[in-house]
């Protein structure tokens, strides 16, 4: 039996050739916190967000977190493993989130198939290889408070007052996640840029109000 037909109002953030693939896969509902991927596991399918966000991370048997990206509509999660091995990430769901997941005999047929889609595919991975090199590097060379800046810099968009916003409420704990530190520096380094009139919260949304220092 085919799979169903997705909804047209959850398909809108589909390039064709994605929305193709989603067509192949069923469409599941997840709610928030629910662990769609486990790492290590062996996986045979990828998940296309039609709607919601998905967090992929990795974890140590002491459960610290490191957050490798969010994933909204229009993005997919899961290619790593089309190889047969296991996965090498965990993903959870953000927020209530709808995915068309789609089996990786499928995915393999559609590549083959599609020529648009695996030229995707392949710059894809060539922009997460590139990610996953910066990341190593700044774990290795920058300090705590300089990966701090960098995230907030990259979230940070121009608002009308002239200050700069990151729309996306971003726990202390999920910003500790994104730079490979502990809750409470990053608890410490914000209230401190705070003290300082670099940083202000407001509607539980960073704002930067200046320039961050190069330094703290």
């Amino acid at each position: 039996m085919p799979p169903a037909a997705l909804r047209a109002d959850l398909t809108d953030a589909l390039p064709p050739s994605l929305l193709r693939l989603a067509e192949c896969g069923t469409q599941r509902h997840f709610r928030t916190h629910s662990l769609l991927i486990q790492e290590g596991d062996l996986g045979d399918s990828i998940y296309i967000v039609l709607t919601g966000r998905l967090r992929a991370f990795v974890s140590d048997a002491r459960g610290r977190e490191v957050t490798l990206g969010v994933h909204g509509p229009g993005e997919y999660v899961g290619e790593m493993s089309l190889d047969g091995g296991l996965r090498s990430a965990s993903v959870q769901a953000l927020e209530p989130t709808v995915c068309a997941v789609v089996t990786r005999a499928s995915v393999l047929g559609h590549i083959a198939a599609d020529p648009e889609f695996s030229l995707g595919l392949i710059t894809r991975l060539i922009r997460r290889a590139r990610l996953a090199t910066e990341s190593a590097r700044s774990m290795a060379l920058l300090d705590v408070y300089s990966r701090l800046k960098r995230v907030l810099e990259d979230r940070a968009q121009p608002a009308v007052d002239g200050t700069r916003r990151i729309a996306e409420r971003l726990t202390h704990q999920a910003l500790a996640g994104e730079i490979g530190s502990s809750r409470e520096m990053v608890s410490r380094l914000l209230k401190d840029l705070e003290k300082g009139g670099y940083v202000a919260v407001e509607q539980r949304c960073i704002v930067l109000l200046r320039a961050l220092p190069a330094r703290w």
